[in-house]
């Protein structure tokens, strides 16, 4: 019988720090930084209110490929909360991942 891994917080962050710079790698456009300055506001979004600011942001983009993009930080990155609603999915940065996104992107 196979235990699961037992994770301390630290472990955890690094864990995050390193998806979060694999991510961030194949930011060409810089879309993957604006979007996760985006989620440091603290507050929550629709994919439609992310499109929306990223269109405003001067960035060519898809809706579908914002949905996806959005659904892989919350998926494989791990650091959004999901809020299913009745029309939208509404999505959060996790608190505990605010000050690690804040020292990936000031290392990037």
């Amino acid at each position: 019988m196979i235990l699961a891994d037992n994770y301390t917080a630290g472990n955890m962050d690094d864990k995050i720090k390193d998806r979060l710079m694999k991510f961030l790698i194949k930011d060409k456009k810089g879309i993957r930084k604006c979007l996760l300055r985006l989620f440091l506001q603290t507050r929550s979004y629709t994919t439609s209110e992310v499109y929306e600011y990223l269109i405003k942001q001067g960035f060519d983009v898809s809706y579908r490929g914002i949905y996806a993009l959005v659904g892989q930080m919350h998926s494989r990155l791990g650091i959004l909360h999901i809020y299913p609603a009745r029309e939208h999915r509404i999505y959060s940065l996790k608190e505990n991942c605010g000050n690690i996104v804040e020292m990936v992107l000031s290392t990037g």
